[in-house]
């Protein structure tokens, strides 16, 4: 019979953490019984004679060296978004990353007013956790760690133009370079949208973001929503960090 050590791979941290947050009901896949033999996990039965399995304290070992590796990883870029997402998680707003929401632009160089369908994708999409339309206040922050990076995005008005079509506000949230400074003025921002930097482990509001009053969100956004996952504080590497937005 073979003995060769199992591999523990990604996958394996990730079906811990979901363990984790889970009620324990078991996979029964190849995944957890690499878990099962490695002691990462362990099987309980209750007393209706359900099997369901548990994170081991060695697998909270696992789970925490897996999450400081990932964390070390993590591009700036990355590490501000969950920064941004973990600021409004504490304020008590529902956040996503990564969504694909379509959008009504502005056609360029048209006088008369005509609009086309576009896909954006912006680096954070939230709302206040209501269950009022018109109190959801969508909120749309696109985060920027380079300077080159957000110059290019300046020069693409549509896109902008996306981000204020499916939310009440856009802020553009700043990193700081080498020296510590920000790498745009506020005033090199269009007036459309707010401006905060992110600067010694806090954010600084530089210019408000102008409000516009959405009475309900389009069909096709919360489509989007439903088909997507909102962040939780356990999703985010490092959900120590103690921020404010403003």
């Amino acid at each position: 019979m073979s003995t060769e050590p199992v591999t523990l791979k990604r996958i394996h941290a990730r079906r811990l953490r979901d363990v984790y947050r889970s009620a324990g009901w078991p996979y029964q896949d190849v995944v957890e019984v690499d878990l099962l033999a490695t002691g990462l996990l362990e099987r309980v039965n209750t007393e209706t004679g359900h099997g369901l399995v548990r994170v081991t304290d060695a697998g909270l070992l696992h789970m925490a060296g897996a999450t400081q590796a990932n964390r070390q990883a993590r591009s700036p870029h990355e590490a501000l978004v969950d920064q941004v997402v973990e600021s409004l998680l504490r304020e008590g707003r529902i956040a996503w990353t990564a969504l694909s929401l379509r959008a009504r632009v502005a056609l360029a160089g048209v006088d008369v007013e005509a609009t086309q369908w576009k896909i954006c994708q912006p680096d954070v999409f939230s709302i206040r956790n209501s269950s009022r339309q018109d109190l959801l206040e969508p909120v749309v922050h696109e985060i920027k760690v380079s300077r080159a990076d957000l110059l290019g995005d300046l020069k693409r008005p549509e896109k902008r133009g996306a981000y204020l079509d499916v939310g009440s506000q856009c802020w553009y949230v700043l990193g700081c370079d080498s020296k510590g400074q920000a790498i745009a003025e506020p005033h090199e921002i269009p007036v459309e949208c707010g401006v905060m930097v992110f600067k010694n482990k806090l954010f600084e509001v530089t210019r408000m973001a102008p409000k516009r009053t959405v009475s309900n969100l389009p069909f096709w956004v919360w489509m989007e929503l439903a088909k997507a996952t909102a962040k939780r504080r356990s999703d985010l590497e490092n959900p120590q960090v103690k921020l404010q937005l403003g």
